[in-house]
């Protein structure tokens, strides 16, 4: 099973370039049997762009996830701190194998879909374009 994630262009960008193995969340899907993330790289650039095996999910206490993925984090101290303020878990989802789609694909046309606040669960229906 897939999930849709809406991830900013910059972040999304590391990711496919291998500087980003981990895609932080505060709040992680609730069924186990998503296997795969669908990028959608935000404003605005607002296409999928491509996706990612998962290979793990870690929930940690913030302090301890920083401390076991900073080094491949694709983003600065000061930030994961600040987006994690108030909260007692962290998640971190690992990132696996990764294919960047040739040509992005459009997630109104191709998806029937607005781009998630969160995540948003996927049917395997839609050509990936790689």
């Amino acid at each position: 099973m897939r999930v849709l994630l809406s991830i900013k262009p910059e972040y999304a960008s590391k990711i496919f370039e291998g500087t980003k193995k981990f895609e932080f969340r505060k709040i992680i899907f609730k069924n186990p049997n998503i296997k795969t993330v669908v990028v959608y790289a935000s404003s605005p650039v607002q296409q999928v762009i491509g996706e990612f095996e998962i290979e793990d999910i870690i929930s940690l206490t913030p302090d301890m996830l920083w401390k076991k993925t900073k080094k491949y984090s694709g983003i600065s101290e000061d930030f994961f701190f600040e987006y994690f303020t108030d909260r007692n878990v962290a998640h971190a989802i690992k990132i696996g194998d990764n294919k960047k789609y040739v040509k992005p694909l459009c997630i109104r046309q191709d998806f029937n879909a607005s781009p998630p606040q969160s995540y948003m669960y996927l049917r395997n229906t839609v050509d990936n374009g790689y």
